[in-house]
């Protein structure tokens, strides 16, 4: 169903001269903005057209769409129009989408990065309050990859904070290592792959550092704590 008028937001492109609008969803904005996804028109403008004005209600004429975007295809311009121009945000919206994003970034280090002194990740409550700490400003428009180096820089002058992979060791004892050998595959980017002659494995597994937790409750799990594991320079 197409956004209702009520809930749309203009976005809006000035090019060769000229103005071109539309109203559309502003949560699939953001996503089309950051080419998360495509645009269906049908699906997320309020009404499936081109404008100069939409408050006035005035279409984009045929010859200048033709003329700017090569096209008449409301699905290729109105794209170019949220990715290339401005959306306007209501101030509820943009503290929406603004703590949104801050949650996926949040996610994103948490994933990634750890406190190499502690050789543990850093909680989600701690990156939070660093980056309160720091005052660092969460851009609603910008896409989450392109903002995490900034704010790790950010980070790093309050916390041990380094973004990386690291490589676990694993064994797993041969009567757990038939079931146990796929769950480890499926953690992160296996780098050795060995079967011993007693039936047990051992292999390497790349992982990004934020995720040890995850792997170790897995193997852990699967061997019900019998597995051993470490962490290699």
């Amino acid at each position: 169903m197409p956004v209702s008028l009520d809930k749309a937001i203009i976005a809006r492109l000035e090019k060769s001269g000229m103005h071109f609008e539309v109203l559309v969803d502003p949560a699939v904005a953001m996503e089309v903005k950051e080419g998360v996804k495509p645009l269906n028109p049908l699906d997320h403008l309020a009404i499936d057209k081109i404008f100069k004005d939409t408050k006035k209600g005035d279409h984009a004429a045929e010859e200048n769409l033709m003329k700017v975007f090569g096209t008449t295809d409301v699905a290729v311009i109105a794209t170019k129009i949220i990715r290339e121009g401005e959306v306007q945000l209501t101030t509820e919206q943009r503290h929406k989408m603004q703590a949104d994003k801050r949650k996926r970034i949040v996610q994103e280090i948490v994933r990634n990065a750890w406190n190499p002194q502690a050789k543990a990740p850093h909680p989600a409550t701690r990156i939070e309050a660093a980056i309160d700490e720091a005052k660092i400003h969460i851009d609603p428009f910008k896409s989450v990859e392109s903002q995490v180096k900034d704010v790790l820089a950010k980070l790093k002058l309050l916390l041990p904070i380094a973004y990386e992979k690291i490589k676990v060791a694993v064994k797993i004892p041969a009567q757990y290592s038939g079931s146990a050998y796929g769950q480890a595959r499926g953690v992160g980017d296996l780098l050795r792959d060995e079967w011993q002659a007693d039936g047990s494995w051992i292999g390497v597994i790349e992982i990004p550092s934020g995720m040890q937790g995850e792997l170790y409750d897995v193997l852990n799990k699967a061997t019900h704590g019998t597995v051993e594991t470490k962490i290699l320079k």
